[in-house]
């Protein structure tokens, strides 16, 4: 029969385990959107450098298990009490967790009632690719991050020119191409983790403006036409969704729904185009994946990994109540060693041990095991030793010659919820 107790001490335990580090994650974030938002102040002009700067939030969603956070002393200091409400108030765990299911619901929601609209739509053949037709005025814009669906409002079909129309969707296959529906749902899953750092939807804006004005060069570099022919044309295009205008959800496209003064800011960038080397912009895409991916090493090289081994022994007694009675490791790999089937106790010095200790009652030994992170999480194997084993018949099965008492133990190494935490 389903043990509803031991599913619900799981989740919970995965509420402590990934709060806790999504907790330290949102908090570094917070440093990151300076670093961001700076970068972007400082170097407004340089279109590409200030789209690539949002990159950067992507280690951050790694930062958890990192090794400082225990071992720094300074970050210890200052992480403690963040760390420490994680591991002891449940209620902080579940609220974090019901603030994800929140999030998503609402943000993936709507990408969700986006998408079944799409679907619903007719689709027509326009310059060899399936464009869907809505009679909303809504400015152009692509869903979908395999099967990509680009939508147009019918009024921009029926009073734009070929040449204009085979514009706009080049444009969104731009976006497409540029993996700009990929960068937005990244976006999205940061501010469902990070919920409770409001400056992913602060910054939200900003973030589609850069990826918007990345796709508008690249647009008017490969179309060949002067940068004021492409500003006019998007003048016109406004003008014509101007009346009974009808709000949709933004999704993973970039329509362009901006007040006035955004639209006048990217106005300004398009009347300000210069050309750009592509060999310029390809090297500065390398080192930028190779900055990420070496970030990345470095984080995994410093933190701890999902699952540690440990060799620790420690010896504890229950006599009414349990006690540890000694956790020496060192010490205690000089009486006692394993393998995978048996426990192995040089008898006369561990007995010696267990009286220096003034130990009592049933005498367990935990050994080997693992963990998540320190003091989160973790199983170890056991098994107990009893001075019984001092004569009689269970003296005589597993005492050896050579004045070892060989335990057998059965591993909790298969059994499917340590496999499960293990994996987690």
């Amino acid at each position: 029969m389903l043990d509803w107790s031991r599913i619900g001490s799981f989740f919970d335990f995965g509420a402590v385990y990934f709060t806790t580090q999504l907790l330290r994650c949102a908090m570094i974030s917070y440093a990151v959107a300076g670093v961001v938002m700076l970068g972007r102040t400082l170097f407004y002009k340089k279109i590409f450098f200030k789209g690539m700067l949002w990159a950067l939030f992507l280690p951050t969603l790694f930062l958890g298990r990192l090794k400082m956070f225990y071992e720094n002393k300074l970050v210890f200091q200052a992480t403690w009490r963040l760390t420490s409400a994680a591991m002891n108030w449940i209620w902080v765990d579940r609220l974090y967790m019901a603030g994800i299911v929140v999030a998503a619901v609402c943000i993936f929601g709507k990408r969700f009632r986006v998408y079944r609209f799409v679907a619903g739509l007719d689709a027509v053949f326009l310059e060899g690719a399936s464009v869907r037709v809505t009679d909303m005025n809504v400015t152009p814009f692509t869903v979908g991050l395999i099967r990509h669906k680009i939508v147009l409002p019918k009024i921009m079909l029926e009073r734009c020119s070929l040449k204009e129309l085979q514009m706009v969707i080049e444009h969104e296959r731009t976006h497409i191409r540029l993996l700009h529906l990929w960068y937005a749902l990244a976006w999205d899953a940061l501010r469902c983790l990070f919920w409770v750092n409001p400056f992913f939807t602060i910054y939200q804006k900003e973030f589609r403006s850069d990826m918007e004005d990345i796709c508008d060069r690249v647009c008017i570099q490969n179309s060949g036409q002067a940068a004021h022919t492409y500003g006019l044309f998007l003048l016109k295009a406004l003008r014509l969704l101007r009346f009974e205008r009808v709000e949709l959800p933004t999704v993973a496209a970039y329509a362009g729904e901006r007040e006035f003064t955004e639209i006048k800011k990217r106005m300004e960038k398009i009347a300000g185009f210069c050309p750009y080397r592509k060999g310029t912009c390809v090297g500065m895409a390398a080192a930028a994946a190779f900055l990420l991916a070496f970030l990345f090493f470095g984080i995994q090289a410093n933190s701890y990994a999902r699952c540690n081994e440990t060799e620790e022994i420690t010896i504890g007694s229950f006599d009414g109540e349990t006690k540890i009675v000694s956790y020496d490791t060192k010490k205690l790999r000089q009486m006692i060693s394993y393998d995978d089937r048996y426990v192995y106790v040089d008898q006369k010095p561990f007995d010696d041990f267990l009286r220096q200790k003034n130990a009592k009652g049933d005498i367990w030994i935990v050994f080997g095991g693992f963990y998540k992170l320190p003091g989160i999480g973790g199983a170890a194997d056991a098994c107990i030793y009893e001075n019984s084993f001092s004569g009689g018949d269970l003296y005589e099965r597993f005492y050896e010659k050579n004045g070892r008492l060989r335990i057998p133990y059965d591993s909790i190494r298969e059994n499917w919820e340590i496999k499960l935490l293990k994996w987690l």
